[in-house]
């Protein structure tokens, strides 16, 4: 990975490798790449040697998008379960890192959220949802994050 790379990090989001530094921890030194994320403009460090172990990955192709559009405007899937059940089972979904599990979490809460207002889990449960997956989308549709949650509503609410 070299600078001006950008990258997914599971359940933080996407970023742009914008350095690469040396750090000394507990008298070890190591290697971290500085990752910038364009919302809430976060920089993380992620340790050199343990991207593998972390999940990082390549932000999605545009080609990519009609899929995303797809699974944001299908049906939700019922929810079952107590609110702690889904929970936990929308958390798992996210940390696959994988950019459809995150549209279908946020996809089916934001309809939740219509028919009954969310518990608060739930709530921040979407809330990180939308913003892993505006970040990424952010760079793959080359928008600000404004047009991008409006694209994100609408093929949510089109139904």
């Amino acid at each position: 990975m070299n600078i001006g790379k950008r990258i997914v990090y599971p359940m933080h989001g996407a970023g742009e490798i914008v350095g690469i530094e040396e750090q000394e921890v507990e008298g070890t030194k190591n290697s971290y790449y500085v990752l910038r994320l364009p919302l809430g403009n976060l920089k993380l460090m992620l340790p050199v040697d343990k991207v593998e172990e972390i999940g990082l990955r390549d932000i999605i192709d545009k080609n990519k998008l009609p899929e995303v559009a797809d699974t944001l405007s299908a049906e939700a899937e019922r929810a079952v379960g107590s609110w702690n059940k889904r929970y936990h089972a929308n958390l798992d979904k996210m940390k696959t890192g994988n950019i459809l599990d995150v549209a279908t979490v946020a996809r089916n809460l934001e309809r939740q959220n219509l028919k009954k207002k969310l518990s608060s889990g739930e709530r921040r449960i979407l809330d990180l949802a939308r913003q892993i997956l505006i970040s990424e989308l952010v760079f793959v549709m080359e928008q600000d994050s404004d047009a991008v949650s409006t694209w994100v509503d609408e093929q949510i609410f089109q139904k």
